[in-house]
């Protein structure tokens, strides 16, 4: 649960375990630990970005070990790493390379923070 400004409360938490793409359902936690399969990949966070096209398209923030460069070479290698593991239309269409990814105190990532930051990306003005 949440606790909103106006003192509302939403509630929160596991609508980020499903992406819809495509019509297809695909679970952020199989991607990431197809992702983190890779050798170059310390850890990974998978979202679903609002798309008009497709619903939701998949994003991946991924942190890499040291002596990998994050460029489109790498992002294009872990695209594929995924579709094979996966079926083909659960690779991530996006990728960002990040330094650390937002956790919880325990060190769990918070996808939702990820999601927020996103649409507020998308957000005109």
């Amino acid at each position: 649960m949440e606790l909103n400004d106006d003192g509302s409360i939403s509630f929160v938490g596991h609508a980020d375990d499903v992406i819809t793409t495509s019509g297809y359902r695909v679970g952020p936690f199989d991607v990431e630990s197809a992702l983190i399969e890779h050798p170059a990949v310390i850890e990974a966070a998978v979202i679903g970005k609002p798309d008009p096209e497709r619903t939701e398209l998949i994003k991946a923030f991924v942190v890499l070990h040291a002596g990998f460069q994050g460029d489109d070479i790498l992002a294009e290698a872990l695209r594929q790493h995924v579709r094979k593991r996966l079926s083909a239309h659960a690779y991530p269409r996006e990728i960002a390379f990040v330094r650390e990814l937002p956790k919880t105190p325990s060190g769990k990532i918070q996808r939702f923070l990820l999601r927020r930051q996103e649409v507020a990306q998308a957000q005109p003005g």
